[in-house]
């Protein structure tokens, strides 16, 4: 079972829809109503985020199956799993994160897992709706009124406000 305190929320869609784009917009808003924000980003490729010819990323290609960089301002750890076959699952991932200093977790990706989601979904990707197959679904943000009636509430995609009052709305009402 996932933690609840702090509050998980998810994003969901098919890729190209703008997960990472909406979110680079809403957490500045969720932010500025006094949230601190936690995100988790589930990726489908191998990635780095140290750069090459950089200390850490030489250190890591070394065999370092851990790699801690830190600074005044920031830190940050790659774990390395070759031996892995399959994605990690949220409960594993989420007690890495300062959960303690932080008020609500941003997921995106990860959409089978047992949390509350919003599905992003643009009408002229020709995508079919995700819910109600993918379970936790509880809005929808979309750039178009969809003409059939949705079960859910229907957000604005491309207003970042209305998205933060609903997630307020959901996750901080008294």
């Amino acid at each position: 079972m996932l933690l609840q305190s702090p509050p998980l929320l998810g994003f969901c869609a098919f890729s190209g829809t703008g997960k990472t784009t909406l979110l680079t917009h809403l957490i500045p808003e969720l932010s500025a109503l006094g949230l601190k924000i936690g995100l988790v980003k589930h990726a489908h490729h191998l990635f780095d985020i140290d750069q090459p010819g950089k200390d850490s990323f030489k250190l890591r290609k070394a065999g370092a199956c851990e790699m801690l960089v830190a600074s005044a301002k920031r830190w940050a750890v790659v774990h390395e799993s070759p031996e892995r076959t399959g994605d990690p699952v949220l409960e594993e991932l989420l007690p890495h994160l300062s959960l303690s200093d932080l008020d609500l977790v941003l997921v995106e990706g990860f959409k089978q897992e047992s949390l509350e989601k919003i599905e992003l979904h643009r009408p002229s990707l020709g995508k079919p709706y995700l819910f109600p197959e993918v379970p936790g679904i509880i809005a929808l943000a979309t750039d178009k009124v969809p003409t059939k009636k949705i079960p859910l509430p229907v957000l604005d995609l491309n207003k970042i406000d209305e998205i933060a009052d609903f997630i307020m709305q959901r996750f901080f009402q008294d």
